[in-house]
């Protein structure tokens, strides 16, 4: 019958025992896998904010937008100036025609516009709740 060796020591790991594999206790590892966790929040927390800002400022240029083609309209000889043309939204017709797209940008959640005692309103939603509004 033959006997099995024990294989050597190895030198590169040492204080192990010559049944044990060299490598990382478990203390090393969740620590490392706790800053991994910290990391990903802190970088996602990042991601949702940069969005946010993102459709706030689509949100914004795009109701200064629909009021620039408010204005556009309203110096082309159309008959919006008193507001009987009736304008209630920003993909209104008469807007369209000035450069106004079918449907408002990704970012923005709801659009309207009033006319009142002379002026124009333009009310813009972001998605993430934020309200805008432009006069003109």
């Amino acid at each position: 019958m033959q006997h099995r060796q024990n294989p050597p020591h190895d030198a590169t790991c040492p204080g192990t025992v010559e049944r044990f594999v060299c490598g990382y206790t478990l203390i090393e590892v969740l620590v490392v896998v706790a800053i991994i966790g910290i990391l990903a929040t802190v970088l996602v927390s990042g991601v949702f904010n940069a969005r946010r800002h993102t459709a706030d400022a689509t949100t914004e240029a795009y109701a200064r937008q629909v009021a620039t083609w408010i204005a556009a309209a309203d110096t082309a000889g159309a008959a919006i100036t008193n507001g009987a043309n009736n304008i209630s939204s920003c993909d209104d017709d008469e807007l369209i025609s000035e450069g106004a797209p079918h449907s408002p940008p990704n970012g923005v959640a709801d659009c309207s516009v009033s006319y009142n005692d002379g002026h124009w309103l333009v009310e813009a939603t972001s998605q993430s709740g934020r309200v805008f509004r432009v006069s003109y």
